[in-house]
């Protein structure tokens, strides 16, 4: 349940450039299930505040900033319309019908959005991709093949569930800062759906692949699109109506101005291999070599032989070049191609595929890996590796594939490869030095010539911001002791010994130095930013950073001597009342060192109750024009308040959270509300790390469609993401203790929110998503004392059935019994007294949250008569998407908060008999939406109460 992917599909995006190094490759990993906006550049996810850091994918993936969505109407206060149909309502939903919340949550949730922005590689220039709000239940129900740990839509021959823009526009960006009147992209079918769309490299043309509805209400295979930036005119890129594009893997990419090379589906392939009715034997796995393989519960395998034909079968891509002119030609034979990278001199091409033998165990991307070198004319240079199928890469954090990985184009030369190669066997558990090695080597090296060593890493290889020869910095990092390390190299002096010029713990954010912000070169790659002063030969660098601090971070830029180590601060954000960042450099397009008297950036800028908006700021008289004038999202909430709140556990680490209250709360005045507290527990291995504080009491509040903070309409006290560290100093580790600090850190934040006046004692609910359904189910078995109810929304309940590790724990239940039975809620079942709402996507994906384990939690639960309820959502994965199931999570959250949260119901008591009869009977529909309650009687029930469902984007990570 790593935390990046689960936001994936909340965010809006905004392609900028980049100004931070390259992330773990965890969040990577994740990160590629996005289909974002392709330009050259690096991924920004800004969606929660919480995580403004910047990650690096591929040359060739934009950054990326969300927007928030526009609220339709302003629309306050408490509607009645819900409590006094609550009875039919009830019904209908015992008996499988999907549901709407309240008007003054429904109406945020449907607002339109804004649209996502990206920047012309010459940053004159802007689009405005224009989206549509929640898709319908429709389009999660079609079919969709679930092969080697993906799922694919057979029908457009791509990743199933792809969002999709509804239409392109662009503006001028003028002198002045303001913005030229909208020019539409026009040329092609109405009711396009719009994908992948990138810029070419000189910033005249567009590409992005389209697709539509037929008429059988089945959707089309993609086609790729080009259009004239100046005129907005599209048009095909290939002449004939047969070429497709294969976007299961690799879609296209820019080779040069004027030549794409594009993914596309064989036009030799035949028909879909069909499955045999009687099967040719049986389904055999062996390990007879006794070779030890332990893994993650990975989930959407392939199964059998039939499996493999249908991955071959939608993997399987041609590679052909095409030009504007028309032109075309198919390179290499068909394969199945997981990525192509030009070299920056437009001469070769780097590409990677995935062959048999395939496995059952493991997904595609521990299959079989071949990486080549060809020209861009496709002709065959060498074979840079063909590494074996990695069915046994140790569970231990930090733990590798074995041979050549992270092979890439160094972005300050014209065609030269890098790779980093495991001395330990991959396996993070092996004590060795050095433990990595970086190499380079020319695209096409003399005959004899070996990789050269460029540095040897004790720590795990973590990646490389290139600047020139005389300037690289190198990142490595060791998960298990926090440490993190930053060197200085001169790639092209091998008189000049590396130093280290960080080295900290990844987990000590007020000791940040900072990211060096990365400029685009002429060749569309990015590299570091070299700054130069007025009349001073020093060497400067930017450093981005976030500036945590005691009082909340404040984001600034430090002009960085990267020899002497003395540092300016040129900017910093408003300490006061709002909370900027430095976005992107704006002046980068400009070849040779940039000035600092010409420095140009992009801003952001937002505080509690004021939308971001984003400006360009130059210097040397740092004037500011903003760009964008964005409305307030949701005006119904808009003032809103907010407090981030400091408090302390009682073995005296600090704790934060924030708390919001509903516009126009007075505490004096109104008394206690229901709470409703919604939190992630996070690992460290320090106590002044675990109590630091993150993030800015002055961020914009944003609500996301299944955010707690819509319960702010309601009269709701939120307590929004409350630390709840689970420390393990030094050798110890930190789930030993995993109860007892997560109590710990729940009664410190219960308590304040009591002293404060703004939380009823008796009315406070409990919920999370994900590893905060498991912390959900764990406060109600082990503090019930502390919560009046819950809601678990995709959790996983019982341990022992992700026996190789889960979340940070990488031991067996072999190695921690104990552990493992102690921290799984399925074991304390009877303990849960409390009303408890569980809530899962039938089709979950996400390793380790199977839907099986809100089933058998619940089963459990009604074996020891608790009141509990389950609600599985058709077709959902781990996060929920269709308008129809998240519209339904919040009406059943807001009919849990008034039965079992709000104090002050017009009957109470005749509510309460209600719900006891109703819950008592225990109903399965036969329409496949399962709404399954079960209750018992005695004395617990007279005084169980609210329990709210609120999920921040942070609580979806």
């Amino acid at each position: 349940m790593m935390r990046l992917h689960k936001v994936y599909h909340r965010l809006t995006l905004l392609s900028l450039s980049p100004s931070s190094p390259p992330p773990p490759p965890a969040l990577t990993s994740s990160l590629s299930l996005f289909t974002p906006v392709r330009t050259p550049g690096h991924l920004i996810t800004h969606h929660s505040k919480r995580f403004k850091s910047i990650c690096t994918m591929s040359s060739r993936f934009p950054n990326l900033v969300p927007l928030n969505s526009i609220a339709a109407e302003n629309v306050g206060g408490r509607s009645n319309d819900s409590v006094s149909s609550a009875s039919t309502e009830d019904e209908e939903a015992l008996a499988g019908k999907y549901q709407l919340p309240p008007p003054e949550i429904k109406n945020i949730v449907d607002a339109p959005p804004l649209p996502a922005l990206s920047f012309s590689p010459q940053r004159d220039k802007i689009l405005f991709l224009k989206r549509r709000s929640l898709p319908p239940l429709a389009e999660l129900a079609r079919p969709e093949e679930k092969l080697a740990g993906m799922r694919i839509d057979g029908k457009c021959n791509t990743r199933s569930r792809m969002s999709f823009y509804t239409g392109i526009g662009i503006h001028q960006l003028m002198p002045d800062g303001t913005l030229g009147p909208e020019r539409e992209i026009h040329g092609y079918p109405d009711g396009a759906k719009i994908n992948f769309v990138t810029w070419s490299l000189d910033g005249k043309h567009l590409a992005f692949s389209i697709r539509f509805d037929e008429e059988d209400n089945s959707s089309s295979k993609l086609r790729v699109w080009v259009a004239n930036v100046e005129t907005g005119q599209a048009r095909p890129l290939f002449q004939s109506p047969n070429v497709y594009l294969n976007a299961v893997f690799d879609t296209f990419v820019w080779v040069d101005n004027s030549t794409l090379l594009v993914c596309a589906i064989p036009s030799s392939r035949g028909d879909l291999p069909k499955k045999p009715l009687v099967p040719s034997g049986p389904k055999i796995q062996s390990n007879e070599q006794k070779n030890v393989i332990q893994v993650r519960t990975f989930q959407d395998l392939l199964k059998d032989e039939y499996d493999e034909d249908l991955f071959d079968y939608y993997a399987t891509s041609q590679l052909v070049l095409a030009s504007l002119d028309g032109t075309t030609k198919e390179i290499g034979n068909p394969a199945v191609y997981t990525s192509m990278d030009p070299s920056p001199d437009q001469k070769y091409l780097l590409v990677s595929s995935i062959h048999r033998p395939y496995s059952f165990t493991v997904p595609c991307g521990r299959f079989p890996k071949k990486v080549e070198v060809w020209t861009t004319d496709g002709k065959f240079v060498r074979e840079v590796c063909d590494l074996p199928l990695a069915e046994d890469i140790p569970i231990a954090i930090s733990s590798v594939r074995r041979g050549m990985r992270n092979i890439n184009w160094r972005a300050d030369k014209p065609s030269t490869l890098y790779w980093a190669e495991t001395q330990d066997g991959g396996d993070a558990k092996v004590e060795v030095s050095p433990r990595d090695i970086i190499y380079t080597q020319p695209a096409e090296p003399l005959e004899g010539e070996q990789p050269e060593i460029l540095h040897k890493l004790d720590l795990r290889y973590g990646g490389i911001s290139w600047c020139d020869d005389s300037l690289a910095l190198v990142y490595e990092s060791w998960y298990k002791t926090r440490r993190t390390r930053t060197w200085v190299i001169s790639p092209g002096s091998k008189d000049v010994s590396p130093r280290i010029l960080f080295d900290r713990s990844s987990e000590d954010v007020y000791s940040d130095p900072g990211s060096p912000m990365l400029r685009r070169t002429p060749a569309g790659t990015y590299v570091i930013a070299k700054i130069k002063k007025e009349n001073d030969e020093g060497t400067y660098i930017l450093l981005n950073g976030s500036g945590a601090t005691s009082e909340g971070n404040i984001p600034f830029l430090d002009l960085f001597d990267i020899n002497a180590g003395g540092k300016e601060r040129i900017w910093e954000s408003d300490k006061e009342k709002y909370y900027e960042t430095v976005v992107s450099l704006m002046s980068d397009y400009e070849e040779g060192d940039l000035l600092l008297d010409r420095l140009k950036l992009l801003t952001s800028k937002e505080s509690k109750t004021e939308n971001t908006q984003y400006s360009i700021q130059k210097w040397p008289e740092k004037k500011v024009c903003q760009i964008t004038n964005f409305p307030h999202p949701y005006p119904q909430l808009a003032s809103l308040q907010k407090e981030m709140i400091k408090y302390q556990r009682n073995d005296g680490v600090q704790l934060t959270a924030t708390l919001y209250l509903p516009p126009g709360y007075d505490p004096s005045k109104d008394g206690p509300l229901p709470c409703l507290f919604w939190s992630y527990p996070g690992e460290f291995k320090s106590k002044d790390a675990a109590g630091q504080v993150r993030g800015s009491p002055n961020e914009f509040a944003g609500i996301g469609p299944t955010s707690a903070l819509l319960w702010l309409a309601r009269r709701f006290a939120i307590l929004s993401g409350p630390t709840i560290p689970i420390i393990g100093e030094g050798d110890k580790e930190a789930n030993d203790r995993y109860v007892e600090q997560l109590v710990a850190s729940a009664e410190a934040a219960v308590e304040e929110v009591i002293r404060r006046g703004v939380a009823h004692p008796n009315k406070i609910a409990v919920g999370g998503h994900s590893y905060g359904a498991f912390m959900t189910a764990n406060l109600l078995a082990h503090a019930p004392h502390l919560f009046c109810c819950g809601i678990a929304r995709s959790g996983a309940y019982n341990r022992t059935l992700t026996p190789f590790g889960f979340q940070n724990e990488d031991r067996t239940p072999w190695e921690a019994t104990g552990t493992y039975v102690e921290m799984s809620p399925f074991m304390s079942a009877n303990k849960i007294k409390k009303p408890i709402l569980l809530i899962h996507g039938e089709e979950d994906n996400n390793s380790g949250t199977l839907t099986m384990q809100s089933d058998r939690f619940f089963n459990a639960l009604k074996g020891h008569g608790a009141l509990c309820r389950l609600v599985i959502l058709p077709f959902e994965s781990h996060g929920y998407a269709a308008r129809e199931s998240i519209l339904h999570v919040l009406w059943e959250t807001d009919r849990w908060l008034q039965k079992h949260c709000v104090p002050n119901s017009s009957d109470a008591s005749a509510e309460l008999d209600a719900c006891k009869d109703e819950v008592s009977k225990g109903v399965t529909d036969s329409d496949n939406q399962t709404v399954v309650a079960s209750g018992g009687g005695g004395p617990e029930l007279a005084d169980f109460e609210h329990e709210g469902f609120y999920s921040l984007p942070r609580s979806l990570l």
